[in-house]
């Protein structure tokens, strides 16, 4: 798909010729963007009729201005797990070479809605919810088909002037026949409308760095009183950014070096945040993913394959898998082609592929003694302690050991956390993300293992206005030895 310079308020953009994408560059850093691609594309079980797979789509969702609006103010952060109509990707660049060409490839998915009609007795087609032809199950669901706008202009133009340039999708319609007339599945994507504008800033004349800004923005229209799910037909979903170039070298703005600190802090980055891509060491590529990531991330060479969901082992997802009855293999099967190669996989894996899925050691180096404590880690930062800090909820102090009820919103919420609507819980400790958002890290009071998930931190997150004090009593307050805390 080829983008279209045009002029902007910043003043008229000079023409120049496309610049191929530099192919095997991008290609390095493939397998991760296409992990963020599809996470939580669809979860297990994998069947259309499970709840967590009838809220989608909850990653760098770019919808209509006119829509996101609509729902209420945006939530600032770096985190792209809210809807928005925008994305902004901030990042430091050092120009190593005469005429540096910067290269971008916007990626994301376009929702295409897959339709199952039967054919009637006047000749016509009914929409219906299952058709079974020739012992095989067609059922409707909303797919998603990838998308990507390459985008190469050289550096000065970018310091010259803000370029813009189209990076939505055409639509289209697709009518595939089944069982020699008896019904057909009708596949249909509706145009996107989006742009992606690029500038460029010089911020050390002396080591020749630069400030990169991309901004990717919905252009479309949906309504602002449409529903979520048709809202979704006009999004970038999963968006995301891979940027190289030639003559380039990127900073981490995760640990750049000291000189280089106070313009890293002056970045701002917008529902994503750019990491260093591709092999360690190198500095040519840069992945702005709306799930954030360490530098230089990696799919491990143990997993066989996607499974859609990132957050969990996949060996424990394989088991799983591999326990559903024939029923609901059937379902998932009928649900989506990516949902079949998933269980494909998982009935045909070899014995020595599910083996390496129990665990790797990377090194058995000794661990170094007197390191300092990386900032991201629990007592790397004296100034933050999820065991003893508070934040004010409704006037109340809540602290590690208070008891709330939930109430996730209902926009930017994780599909599962709406489940958990009215459920009371104890809060073990309150975080502070890299964005500077606070989240609560609580336990379902009701839920018989949480007590085990309490011993080994696995939490629900909510944030400050998604929860709900409760008045403390002398009956909650718990003297935990083994902490050495008070639970209030």
């Amino acid at each position: 798909m080829a983008p279209n310079p045009v002029g902007t308020a910043a003043g008229p953009a000079p023409p120049s010729e496309p610049v191929p994408p530099s192919e095997s560059a991008f290609d390095r850093v493939r397998a991760v963007a296409d992990a963020v691609l599809y996470e939580g594309y669809l979860l297990y079980p994998y069947r259309r009729s499970s709840g967590k797979n009838r809220v989608r789509w909850q990653f760098g969702v770019l919808a209509p201005r006119d829509w996101a609006e609509a729902q209420g103010p945006e939530t600032p952060g770096v985190a792209g797990s809210a809807d928005s109509w925008r994305q902004r990707t901030e990042c430091l660049v050092r120009a190593t070479g005469p005429d540096p060409v910067v290269r971008v490839r916007v990626r994301f998915l376009q929702v295409r809605r897959k339709r199952v009609e039967r054919r009637t007795p006047t000749g016509g087609y009914a929409p219906v919810d299952t058709l079974e032809l020739a012992g095989a199950v067609h059922v409707p669901f909303d797919e998603a088909v990838p998308q990507e706008c390459d985008i190469a202009v050289p550096l000065a133009d970018l310091v010259a002037h803000e370029r813009e340039f189209a990076v939505g999708a055409p639509g289209g319609t697709e009518t595939e026949e089944l069982g020699g007339g008896a019904g057909r599945v009708v596949r249909q994507r509706l145009p996107l409308r989006a742009r992606t504008l690029l500038r460029a800033e010089r911020v050390d004349a002396g080591k020749g760095l630069f400030r990169l800004r991309v901004r990717t923005e919905n252009t479309g229209a949906a309504g602002p009183r449409s529903r979520r799910e048709e809202a979704l037909r006009h999004a970038l979903i999963a968006t995301h950014t891979v940027i190289g170039g030639d003559g380039l070298c990127f900073l981490s703005l995760l640990d750049p070096p000291p000189w280089a600190r106070a313009h890293a802090a002056g970045c701002r980055n917008l529902h994503t945040f750019p990491v260093l891509a591709g092999e360690p060491g190198r500095c040519d590529l840069v992945l702005s993913s709306p799930i954030i990531l360490p530098d230089h991330p990696r799919v491990a060479p143990e997993s066989p394959g996607d499974l859609h969901d990132a957050a969990e082992i996949d060996e424990i997802l394989t088991l799983r898998t591999l326990l559903l009855t024939d029923e609901e293999k059937r379902e998932a099967r009928a649900t989506d082609r990516r949902a079949a190669e998933i269980l494909d996989r998982v009935d045909t894996m070899p014995p020595e592929v599910f083996g390496r899925l129990h665990g790797a050691i990377r090194s058995m180096g000794p661990r170094a003694t007197g390191a300092p404590v990386p900032w991201w880690r629990e007592g790397g930062d004296d100034g933050v302690c999820p065991a003893t800090d508070s934040v004010l909820v409704d006037g109340v102090v809540v602290a590690a050991g208070a008891r709330v009820v939930l109430a996730p919103r209902g926009r930017g919420a994780d599909a599962q956390d709406m489940f958990l609507v009215g459920r009371t819980a104890r809060v073990a400790g309150v975080f502070h993300d890299v964005d500077g958002s606070v989240r609560l890290a609580v336990t379902i009071e009701d839920d018989p293992a949480a007590e085990l998930h309490d011993w080994y931190g696995r939490f629900h997150y909510f944030r400050p206005d998604e929860v709900r004090p409760l008045a403390a009593s002398t009956h909650d307050q718990v003297h935990d030895r083994e902490r050495g805390r008070t639970r209030t």
